[in-house]
């Protein structure tokens, strides 16, 4: 008798990182999609997708056919996600966003360092079930916190409107 292949999934433990993985990849969607649209919809600023997944198919295909193209996925790869304009066009702000499910001032710190070394000024936006954060990464190293999104800048409503959804994705 012949012997099928190992497929992906056979070991229970394979099956439960792709499992972690795939969720935590889809409440990182998630926490994108709201701050997009919260973004959007509040109308203060002009949101434009700038993280590796929008960037990289159209490079990694040609990453053999000119000069520095690694160095250039590289550097991409640690893109943030969005690029922020404020409408009167006086701001910009490269933006990286997460979920998590409780916040880690120690974990978003580290998550400051890195992106200030390559994208300085950058800010963090953080969706948590308890509200969102958003703040300069700079300030966040200076002050040993990350802020709350400010009512000024997304108001009370639009807030509560998205973490209702974001709480409803969490509690399935």
């Amino acid at each position: 008798m012949r012997k099928r292949p190992k497929r992906q999934g056979d070991n229970i433990f394979e099956y439960m990182d792709n499992a972690f993985f795939s969720k935590n990849l889809i409440k990182g969607k998630i926490a994108q999609i709201i701050f997009e649209q919260m973004f959007r919809e509040q109308g203060e600023y002009t949101v434009i997708p700038f993280g590796y997944e929008n960037i990289l198919p159209e490079i990694f295909p040609q990453r053999n056919n000119f000069e520095g193209a690694q160095k250039a996925i590289d550097n991409i790869r640690n893109a943030p996600d969005y690029t922020l304009i404020s409408a009167k066009k006086e701001k910009v702000y490269l933006v990286e966003v997460k979920y998590r499910k409780e916040l880690n001032i120690e974990e978003i710190k580290k998550i400051a360092e890195k992106q200030i070394q390559r994208w300085s000024p950058s800010c963090i936006f953080v969706a948590t079930k308890d509200g969102f954060y958003f703040d300069l990464c700079s300030g966040i190293l200076r002050n040993n916190k990350i802020s709350k999104l400010s009512e000024k800048t997304i108001n009370k409503e639009l807030q509560l409107k998205y973490q209702g959804l974001l709480n409803e994705f969490e509690q399935k």
